[in-house]
């Protein structure tokens, strides 16, 4: 049996001998690429030396699937125990004469190249063991020996249980390489992986050995080169302090000389050449490459080369340029964008502009009984992808005029609860069940689309009645909270929230909804464990087509659960699902619950509505008949309006999953006439392109979610426009500057407390399986929707909120901290960070150290002067702005 072969007698079709990196090896050697000479021990070798030592049997019993990290250490450090024995004499010689070959005691590379490893579909980098500056036999027939043992690490044992990958299918080639004695090496991807353009090489460098830029342990110059010129489009030279060496054993890491530290590591021509090479290699494979590269006397080699993976999707620059069409207009992020974090699909910012003009318009002439609001004066427009609610200088001079009597209608006892309770939601749930009850097969996509229409009209129109709640609601808080602290509270009373807390609403309602589900599921044992097992997906496509009557009762009631609570939006953008179309995300929050982490609910609300009751009772015992009686006034207010909001903004997506499954209908139509590529798309369409039923969109379509990935990138300002409106209005907003620098992020103190715990950084429902819990949740907002996973959070931050936005009042019913409107948070934190979340002070603090998580004492919450200022900026829409100035002005008499 033979068990070398030389690189040239590799290709790529030959990975079951060489695994990934010998097979690329030889094919680039093939090919007549730089790679420095060196040999394969196939995968025979590491059979027979697992065969000759009866290693098999035991390696199958320690290596089964596990959701226990120790588990696998454990395993791990048995399993490679089991390769400390010699090899045949029969491998040995293969080894010496192929090594020999190469040069005498030659300084060698030993890499492992595992059989299922660098694929497009499963990329293994790094999952097994590399040894460096190897000398002599011995050394190497023992790095040989490590790297089959570091097949069973228990990174590399876990990663192939997540990629669904038998553990007895593989096996490991090892590659015996050249060691070339770099004077710099690093890494070459020859498509952009930060924006995904295929038409940028991005290289980055360092001193020394090619090892510390693959495990990023040391800092790198950053050079994209343009490829179809070799000109390099950017270039940063970074301070770079240390390098690795070759040593008399292995490696070592040192200082880098003084005088290179800041010295380009390449310069723009040596770019070019390696950006050829990498530009040669895609070529050659068809596919953009991950190049590990190494230069010695001038000389470039290529030590290695795999397909990308996980290549991102191609997007634009990210806007810089925050000029509005109408520059003596205020533009504002409130309201209404609260719900909107990210640039808008075109359909969606085609038909919300209008229907929000029209709901408004509506609203004021309910009011005052004329029409205040023309066309031109408010509307949603967008600047760079991104909403805003757009102000005229004359519509903000006749709504000065007019809204002392719409804020005095406003205000009036009952009226905005009643009109909502009473009228705008039945009305809503009417035309969503008109709608509902159509045959949509039966109509046109003309009529589809004005179904569409009607559906956002509507839904805005209920939008804009939540929105009067919330000035009622904010009021509320705010006025029992200045005369209890100014008036009641004593050293040793509770701060104001304190009374607040323990009521029902909507979101805890759907909380509660999936506890009840969760416990019902771990009375059955086989149910709970296939939940816990299973990939949320797969467990549900199990639940709705299996027989078994436990997982059919499962099914219905969870079908119940998404009856009643799945319209729930994560974003008001339709291009986004809701849960009653893709419930896989509440499934992470269920298994929390059936893994017996989360606590109950109903206990929860209990101890709080105790601990509210016997606050209210000591409080009023001791108060004089005159403030007892204002006490009492103000206080069941608050408890009675506070939650409505809640309630009323739980409901918005009511029309939602029917709008998806009419715009679903379409998209496909569109697929089949060939105007699109995917049904989906059609959410990159505006309203007259779907009517005109013109020939294919598609380079189009691309076009636009090129320019939304590059919008997203972007921190929208939270007003413009910049040194008008915006300067001018910018202190009364419920927000941070989206300028912030430094490691402390300021916000606005939403719920009280102190947490220090790693940041999990969500985008939307398809990141939530990556929450841990004890994490602080980090996002742009939070809905109704993302109430299940505040149950597994420490702490909350957003970009964008206020103290009365559903972070902040889930956050207290939570008892968690919370920072909102920091504008930066998302792209200011990453995953895994520890920082330390402040809910009094309002700060988020970024973290080098690795402190333990810990809750500290709660103090009072957040100034009543700062809430009045934040909680109101979103009723500016439903009220008119000068309304909200009116607010602003009672709250300077008040302070």
């Amino acid at each position: 049996m033979i068990f070398i072969k030389q690189f040239d007698e590799l290709g790529r079709d030959d990975i079951d001998q060489a695994g990934g990196k010998g097979a690329n090896l030889g094919e680039l050697t093939r090919a007549g690429l730089p790679v420095p000479p060196g040999f394969v021990i196939v995968t025979d070798a590491y059979r027979n030396f697992v065969s000759d030592h009866h290693l098999g049997g035991k390696i199958a019993e320690l290596a089964t699937p596990s959701e226990d990290r120790a588990e696998y250490d454990d395993a791990s450090e048995q399993i490679r125990a089991l390769f400390a024995d010699e090899v045949s004499e029969t491998l040995r010689a293969e080894i010496a004469d192929a090594y020999a070959a190469l040069g005498d005691d030659l300084p060698v590379a030993v890499r492992s190249s595992a059989t299922a490893e660098d694929l497009p579909e499963a990329s293994f980098a790094g999952q097994q063991d590399t040894y460096l500056n190897v000398r002599g036999l011995e050394d190497l027939l023992a790095a040989v020996r490590d790297c089959w043992a570091s097949l069973w690490t228990a990174r590399a044992m876990a990663y192939r249980a997540r990629q669904a990958i038998d553990p007895t299918s593989v096996s490991l080639a090892v590659v015996v390489q050249q060691m070339i004695d770099a004077d710099s090496a690093g890494v070459m991807f020859t498509a952009n992986p930060s924006n995904g353009h295929r038409d940028e090489t991005v290289i980055s460098a360092a001193w020394g050995l090619g090892e510390s830029v693959v495990s990023g342990s040391v800092n790198t110059d950053n050079i994209v080169v343009r490829e179809a010129d070799g000109s390099v489009l950017s270039s940063e030279t970074a301070d770079k302090a240390l390098m690795i060496v070759p040593a008399e054993h292995r490696t070592e890491e040192r200082p880098v000389p003084d005088e290179q530290r800041s010295q380009p590591v390449l310069g723009e021509s040596d770019a070019a050449v390696l950006a050829a090479y990498g530009s040669r290699i895609e070529n050659h494979y068809g596919a953009p490459q991950d190049i590990e590269w190494a230069r010695a006397h001038g000389q470039f080699y290529i030590v290695q080369a795999r397909p990308i993976t996980a290549l991102p999707e191609i997007e634009a620059p990210p806007p810089t340029d925050w000029t509005v069409p109408e520059p003596t207009a205020m533009y504002a992020r409130a309201s209404i964008v609260e719900q909107l974090p990210d640039p808008l699909s075109p359909l969606f910012a085609d038909m919300i502009d209008p229907a929000v003009t029209r709901s408004l318009q509506s609203l004021f002439r309910e009011f005052l009984d004329e029409d205040v609001i023309k066309d031109s004066d408010v509307g949603l427009p967008t600047i760079n992808g991104y909403a805003y609610y757009r102000y005229s200088r004359s519509g903000m001079g006749r709504l000065m005029w007019k809204s002392p009597r719409a804020f005095r209608m406003l205000f009036t006892r009952g009226i905005m609860t009643d009109r909502w309770r009473n009228n705008a939601h039945p009305k809503y749930r009417r035309i969503v069940s008109d709608w509902t009850a159509r045959n949509l097969s039966e109509m046109s996509v003309e009529q589809l689309m004005d179904g569409v229409a009607a559906l956002v009209a509507a839904a805005t129109e209920y939008y804009t009645a939540v929105q009067t709640i919330i000035p009622v609601a904010a009021s509320s808080e705010v006025l029992f909270t200045r005369f209890y602290d100014a008036v009641v509270r004593s050293k040793d009373d509770p701060p104001a929230q304190v009374f607040l807390l323990g009521s029902d609403s909507e979101p805890i309602r759907a909380e509660k909804s999936l506890y009840e589900l969760a416990t019902w599921t771990r009375s059955h044992q086989g149910l709970a464990a296939s939940l816990l097992a299973l990939p949320p997906q797969e467990f549900l496509t199990q639940a709705a087509t299996s027989d078994d009557p436990v997982l059919h009762e499962w099914h219905t009631r969870f079908e119940a659960h998404l009856a009643a609570y799945g319209h729930t939006v994560y974003n008001l953008d339709f291009m986004n699902p809701v849960p009653a179309d893709q419930p896989a995300p509440l499934l992470e929050t269920m298994r929390f619950f059936v893994s017996g982490k989360g606590a109950d609910p109903y206990e929860r609300q209990r101890r709080l509505a105790r601990r509210r009751d016997e606050a209210t009772a000591t409080v009023l015992a001791r108060l004089d008949p005159a403030r007892a009686k204002v006490f009492r006034r103000l206080v069941r207010w608050a408890q009675r309006v506070a939650p409505m909001r809640e309630d009323a903004l739980a409901d918005v997506g009511l029309a939602w999953p029917e709008l998806r499954r009419m715009l679903a209908e379409v998209g496909r139509r569109l697929q089949r006439a060939s105007v699109i590529n995917e049904p989906d798309d059609v959410f990159w369409l505006q309203r007259s392109e779907i009517n005109e039923g013109l020939g294919s969109l598609a380079d189009q379509v691309a076009q636009r979610k090129e320019l939304w990935r590059g919008q997203r990138r972007a921190t929208p300002p939270q007003l413009l426009p910049k040194g008008g409106w915006g300067d001018m209005w910018s202190k009364w907003m419920p927000a941070a500057s989206e300028d912030q620098t430094g490691d402390v992020i300021k916000g606005i103190a939403g719920s009280a407390g102190t947490i220090t715990a790693p940041a999990r950084v969500l985008g939307g429902p398809q990141d939530f399986g990556q929450m841990q819990p004890g994490d602080v949740l980090v996002a742009s907002i939070t809905t109704p929707a993302w109430t299940s996973l505040f149950a597994m959070a420490s702490g909350v931050v957003t970009d964008i909120g206020g103290p009365l936005s559903h972070s902040s009042i889930v956050a207290r019913e939570y008892g968690i901290p919370a920072v909102l409107g920091t504008a930066v948070a998302t792209r200011r934190i990453h995953s895994g960070q520890l920082i330390r979340v402040d809910g009094d002070a309002g700060t988020v603090s970024l973290l080098d150290g690795t402190e333990q998580s810990r809750i500290e004492p709660a103090a009072q919450s957040s100034s009543p002067r700062r809430k009045i200022i934040a909680t109101t900026a979103g009723a500016a829409a439903a009220v008119g702005l000068t309304a909200w100035v009116v607010q602003r002005r009672r709250s300077h008499k008040l302070s």
